[in-house]
C-alpha cells in the first residue's frame, strides 16, 4: 500500500512537471517581444533592439523589480526573473541606478 502511494505520487509529479503550461510558465520573461514605455523608460526584449534603440548609449540590463541594472559580462544580465535591456542613460534618468557589488 505504501509503495502505490509513493508510486502514484511520484507519477502525478512527473506529469505536473511535463505540463507544457508549467514549462512554459518557468521560462517566461516578463517582457514581451515589442518594446514597453514605463513612464521615460523604454524597456525591451532583446540587447539588440536596446542597442539599435540607442547606438551611441551602454545596453544594460534592468531587474524591473528592484530597479537595479546589470552591465554586460556580470552575473546577473540577463538573468533575472524579471527584467529588461535598457539604455544606461535612461535608467538613470528614470531613477534607476547600477549595483553596488558587482554582480
Amino acid at each position: 500500500m505504501e509503495i502505490q502511494r509513493r508510486l502514484c505520487a511520484a507519477l502525478i509529479g512527473f506529469a505536473l512537471l511535463l505540463s507544457p503550461g508549467i514549462a512554459s510558465a518557468k521560462r517566461a520573461k516578463t517582457v514581451t517581444q515589442a518594446p514597453v514605455l514605463v513612464g521615460s523608460l523604454q524597456l525591451f526584449a532583446s540587447e539588440l533592439a536596446a542597442q539599435a534603440h540607442c547606438p551611441r548609449d551602454q545596453v544594460v540590463w534592468l531587474n524591473t523589480n528592484s530597479g537595479i541594472y546589470h552591465e554586460k559580462g556580470m552575473r546577473w544580465y540577463g538573468n533575472t526573473k524579471a527584467g529588461a535591456y535598457v539604455c544606461r542613460r535612461e535608467a538613470d534618468a528614470a531613477g534607476d541606478r547600477d549595483t553596488r557589488n558587482g554582480q
